[in-house]
């Protein structure tokens, strides 16, 4: 890689790093499902008029909307919400690519080989020792809560994957447009109407930089540089570089949170990140037989590079091999 593109792709990470940081400050200024819907709102709006229509049926783009926005965002900022630190959600999350492989496997015929079963092994001792760390110094609850968002990213992955859109940009726009409707009832009917009321006429700059923040920062400006770097070289130049996130999201949680780190914690980060590389950046030792992926629609080498999904962003990563890391959110 070109070194001005190897900078592009450590800022793209160093943004969704911090992220997790500008998240935990939205937290103090709006109720967690109202921020997440308004996140979306903002980020298809107004560019959804801007893009064409994604060149997939929209059972996908449903699909991906939910699973995604829904599911996967909304379960974040609870989790974050009930205590859940930022540092260490930047790196629970990254657990999502063993998820992914595993769902891939069972959706798509992508079988791991020893050396990725070995990798989700390690990462998966390394949740168990956040875990740990965890139970001793924060609610467990807001740590399982981040391990269900993990879930549906990787789900939302793989839909992703099975819909292989030819131009991931509208897609994703088209895909942020989904989830603000059911957010905005789910927040009424849990968080109430006077509490998103109040959030919002004691709006300030703080509370609009953060959405400017996580909706066109993240999701539009990363995304796009992101995709731009799928683009341009193969997939695993681009990859490792998501093993970043954490690293960006636990210093600046650290510096600007005060969050600390123990040793368990630093032991589950290289746990947990040495887990996800092995994962992500093993080869694959069985696929499912031509004819017989033909007959599900695009394969794993027929379907077109994929760009990440929102991040924590949020833009998060949707990897064009289905086990390949993504970021936040």
């Amino acid at each position: 890689m070109r070194p001005a593109h190897i900078l592009l792709a450590v800022l793209v990470t160093a943004v969704w790093g911090v992220n997790f940081v500008v998240i935990d400050i939205g937290l103090d200024h709006f109720p967690p499902l109202l921020f997440c819907a308004l996140r979306f709102l903002v980020a298809a709006l107004p560019a959804v008029f801007l893009v064409g229509r994604p060149k997939v049926a929209w059972k996908w783009v449903l699909g991906v909307g939910l699973a995604l926005g829904v599911a996967k965002f909304g379960l974040l900022f609870i989790g974050m919400h009930e205590g859940m630190p930022a540092g260490l959600s930047s790196l629970v999350l990254q657990i999502q690519a063993v998820f992914t492989a595993l769902f891939a496997a069972v959706a798509l015929g992508e079988r791991p080989g020893r050396m990725r079963w070995a990798g989700m092994g390690v990462a998966l001792v390394g949740i168990g020792v956040a875990a740990v760390d965890e139970g001793t110094s924060g609610p467990l609850p807001a740590f399982a809560l981040v391990i269900a968002a993990a879930v549906f990213w990787g789900v939302s992955n793989v839909l992703t994957r099975k819909a292989a859109p030819p131009d991931p940009l509208s897609f994703m726009v088209w895909v942020s447009l989904v989830p603000v409707a059911p957010l905005l009832g789910l927040s009424l009917m849990f968080e109430g109407a006077d509490p998103d009321l109040e959030a919002l006429r004691s709006l300030d700059w703080t509370g609009v930089g953060v959405i400017v923040y996580v909706a066109w920062i993240v999701t539009l400006a990363g995304f796009g540089a992101w995709n731009f770097l799928l683009r341009t070289y193969d997939a695993s130049a681009v990859a490792p570089f998501t093993l970043l996130v954490p690293v960006f999201g636990m210093s600046s949680a650290a510096l600007v949170l005060g969050e600390g780190i123990s040793p368990l914690r630093w032991l589950a980060a290289a746990l947990l990140v040495g887990g996800v590389a092995l994962t992500s950046l093993s080869p694959l030792s069985v696929r499912l037989p031509r004819r017989a992926a033909a007959a599900d629609g695009p394969g794993p080498r027929e379907a077109a590079p994929q760009a990440p999904p929102l991040v924590g962003t949020t833009a998060s990563r949707t990897p064009s091999t289905a086990s390949r890391p993504s970021p936040r959110g």
